[in-house]
């Protein structure tokens, strides 16, 4: 029993640097999981007790997507002129501007026509009065005629008149083309009166536009008992766009009328210079006995 006793107490001797050298200095696989729980639990701790101090709830904070992290631009969309026009157009108040759109038509319908009439209207009168000298040589008073009828314009309508009264005396033959000068005159100036009323007429129109623009910003503002930049935007929008419309109107057609008045006195200019030089044409020829 005694060695049986030793026996014992010689394997413990031995296998007790063994076991002390077999403990690990880290824990064992199940205090392992007991620490990685503890430190889950106080993380999960912490969140709960910021998002408690923040007063927002994790079920109340949406979710981040990648779109909200960089804002989008915002796009501006770019018209062109006619989209441009067409848009101001229909945000003007149609009533007045298709009034202002009636004016600034007929007034470029009557101006066109003017032009057109007055550049057929210019004649070359120096070349015309070499023509009838010419004619009357060779011809006579009839040959010159025949030259002046076939010529277009009011100087060569001119020349018929006074070749009509060449049998006359000076004052005569001066008197008549003098009065059918007049008559010239008028038809070269038919239809400014018109484009005249309509370069008045058409800001008159936008500033009647202006006006109830006005008065209606103003009975939105009494309704809604309230000032607000909202409230009032739209009527004063109407008002300007209305303006505005009216103006360029009367701004175009005074270009062409200012064009068609410069083109009237330079044919009158010529009428009278032609004139004159027929009458003393014709008195020279009388003086000679022709």
């Amino acid at each position: 029993m005694k060695k049986m006793f030793a026996l014992i107490a010689v394997a413990l001797m031995f296998a007790a640097p063994a076991f002390s050298q077999d403990a690990p200095d880290t824990p064992t696989d199940a205090e392992a999981v007991e620490q990685a729980a503890e430190a889950t639990d106080s993380t999960a701790l912490a969140a709960d007790t910021t998002v408690a101090d923040s007063g927002v709830t994790v079920a109340d904070t949406p979710p981040v997507e990648p779109a909200d992290l960089a804002p989008a631009e915002d796009v501006k969309e770019v018209l062109s002129l006619h989209q441009e026009v067409k848009k101001n157009f229909i945000e003007g108040n149609a009533t007045f501007m298709s009034f202002v759109l009636i004016c600034l038509i007929f007034g470029l319908a009557l101006a066109i026509e003017r032009i057109i009439y007055l550049n057929m209207a210019t004649t070359n009168s120096k070349k015309l009065l070499e023509e009838v000298e010419v004619a009357m040589e060779k011809g006579g008073v009839a040959a010159a005629q025949d030259v002046c009828r076939n010529t277009p314009g009011p100087v060569a309508s001119i020349f018929t008149q006074g070749l009509d009264r060449s049998s006359g005396d000076y004052a005569e033959v001066a008197k008549a083309i003098e009065d059918y000068g007049s008559v010239e005159m008028s038809k070269l100036e038919r239809g400014l009166s018109w484009i005249s009323l309509f370069i008045s007429l058409a800001p008159m129109l936008g500033f009647m536009g202006t006006v109830i623009g006005m008065i209606g910003a103003f009975n939105d503002i009494a309704e809604a008992n309230t000032i607000n930049a909202s409230i009032v935007a739209g009527g004063i929008k109407v008002a300007l766009i209305t303006t505005v419309s009216g103006l360029i109107v009367a701004i175009i057609l005074q270009i062409f009328y200012n064009y068609i008045l410069s083109k009237i006195d330079s044919i009158v200019l010529d009428m009278e210079e032609a004139s004159m030089d027929l009458v003393d044409l014709l008195y020279q020829r009388k003086l000679q006995g022709k």
